[in-house]
């Protein structure tokens, strides 16, 4: 067998022990405080149907989905869909068949034979092994609709007959896919349910820092109920969460996509409300210019944006802004709904005190996810340079996707693996996060070593993390062994200790060493 080189793809790590005991510290933390208000863990798989997905999340959303190409059988009889598929064209150009519905002029009859010259050379290369089952997918994006004539018209059996060999993807998030077990398992749950949940997601980006292709999620969502304490709750939650992580300094945005709306309406281009959320959604990344070419690029006139600047450039505290919002959407009643919804979530929070967050109402914050409708949030350290770590928001009928209509909900999430960088550039890991054993036994020999077993059974049976270093190597060997796994304590056994029964207990961090009992030196590990 050829040797290969060990890769993994680009956008994807390896997790080492010490990586791993920072990342549970991370989603242990994050958990206890779901957990503090109400939620409880659910798990869905790795793959969704790709109806299920596709759809959701706008069409640049819609184009980072990890499509997973079917098995078995049907890649196996690609040639014949496609042999299929060259008949049909032929039969329809090379016979010149003249049915009722098809122009007869030379310009579509020419389009029509271009379409099947088109395919008859990508059927030559498959022929030739000179192109991909890939590249054939990509380039095979043209059906029988193209043509006026049915495959029933020319008797030919109906079924689909273009290449949908991808049925299945990869999750892209972790709240269409709840949104779907809420409707599949609606009789098994009380509402109003609240449930969070850790798991990996996939998105075709392109790698760079604090944006992988494979990365977790820690979700946490509400359906059920349309009260405006989970919004604030949820702001809670981020700061009580960032809090016990150890960040000092960061911010909680607000915005509400009704407000958006209202926006859109004010200034004549309600169905162009999509462009508007896209564009003023990358205002930190592409700056004020930047936003005004890709407005001015989706139709937005140079009137619409100077109505726009005022709006995108809001300044002063949130109960001005939301003053002046107020102003500038009078002739919006959803724009004022969304006024409505943003201060009653502020007067919950007159009766709560955080602890780190600054909460900022940021009318440019939009948030491309089609299933927003209304408050929407985003999360960013002010302590490193780095994209959000937290965003979510409030979507009133994503189940109605899947056939439930009316069930409103609720949700954010905690970008795990962007919070992990942030931590470990600002080095917040507690020193104890990589400790898993708590004590070795190192003995001299094998005689040590049996002396040693029931004692490690005991430290296991009353919970303590123990390990039995195999007999047969220098003490050294030990010792460094215990270091380098950043194990606090050891105990260690020779004739002497066996003889006596006082055990050699030392502790690693300041190199200590007395003799105890088992009985006492299980007491202070317990401690």
């Amino acid at each position: 067998m050829a040797s290969v080189k060990p890769s993994v793809p680009r956008g994807t790590r390896d997790f080492s022990p010490a990586e791993m005991a920072k990342r549970n510290y991370i989603f242990d933390t994050i958990k206890s405080v779901f957990r503090k208000y109400g939620y409880q863990q659910i798990e869905t798989p790795t793959m969704e149907n790709l109806s299920t997905l596709m759809g959701k999340y706008g069409d640049e959303g819609d184009k980072l989905i990890f499509k997973v190409l079917d098995s078995g059988d049907f890649v196996s009889n690609i040639q014949g869909e496609f042999d299929t598929l060259f008949t049909v064209i032929n039969k329809i150009i090379s016979k010149n068949i003249r049915l009722s519905n098809l122009p007869e002029n030379d310009a579509d009859y020419k389009y029509y034979r271009d379409i099947a010259d088109y395919y008859i050379d990508l059927r030559t290369k498959w022929v030739d092994k000179t192109i991909s089952v890939e590249e054939l997918i990509k380039l095979s994006n043209i059906s029988l609709d193209d043509f006026i004539v049915s495959p029933i018209d020319l008797g030919i059996e109906s079924k689909k007959l273009t290449l949908d060999i991808s049925e299945k993807a990869l999750r892209y998030d972790l709240t269409v896919p709840f949104a779907r077990y809420v409707v599949m398992h609606q009789n098994e749950i009380t509402m109003p349910f609240k449930r969070f949940q850790v798991q990996p997601v996939w998105r075709a980006d392109r790698p760079q820092k604090g944006r992988y292709r494979e990365f977790y999620q820690c979700d946490a969502d509400v359906v059920g109920s349309n009260s405006l304490l989970n919004e604030a709750e949820f702001i809670l939650i981020y700061d009580e969460a960032l809090t016990n992580l150890g960040l000092n300094d960061f911010t909680i945005k607000i915005n509400n996509r009704k407000i958006l709306s209202g926006i859109a309406e004010v200034i004549g281009k309600p169905d162009q409300i999509i462009d508007l959320t896209v564009a003023i959604d990358k205002l930190d990344k592409i700056g004020l210019d930047g936003v005004i070419k890709e407005l001015n690029e989706k139709g937005f006139t140079d009137t619409d944006i100077e109505k726009l600047k005022p709006v995108i450039l809001l300044q002063g505290t949130n109960e001005e802004k939301l003053v002046s919002l107020r102003k500038a959407l009078k002739y919006s009643q959803t724009g004022l709904k969304g006024c409505d919804e943003i201060e009653g979530i502020f007067a919950y929070h007159q009766h709560f005190k955080l602890q780190k967050a600054t909460v900022e109402l940021d009318i440019t914050l939009a948030r491309g996810l089609n299933y927003y409708t209304g408050a929407i949030f985003e999360v960013k350290t002010n302590e490193v340079a780095m994209g959000s770590i937290g965003g979510g928001g409030r979507y009133d009928d994503l189940t109605g996707m899947f056939g439930l209509k009316g069930l409103t909900g609720v949700g954010i999430s905690f970008g795990a693996d962007r919070i992990y960088d942030v931590l470990e550039e600002l080095k917040l890991f507690p020193e104890t996060t990589n400790q898993t054993t708590k004590v070795l036994i190192c003995c001299f020999d094998k005689a040590g070593e049996t002396y040693s077993l029931s004692f490690l059974q005991e430290l296991r049976s009353r919970g303590i993390n123990s390990e039995l270093y195999p007999a047969g190597a220098k003490m050294k060997k030990q010792l460094d062994y215990a270091n380098n796994k950043n194990i606090p304590y050891t105990i260690v056994i020779g004739s002497d200790e066996m003889e006596s029964g006082l055990l050699t207990f030392k502790n690693m961090q300041t190199g200590e060493q007395e003799k105890l009992s088992a009985e006492m030196i299980v007491a202070v590990l317990s401690e």
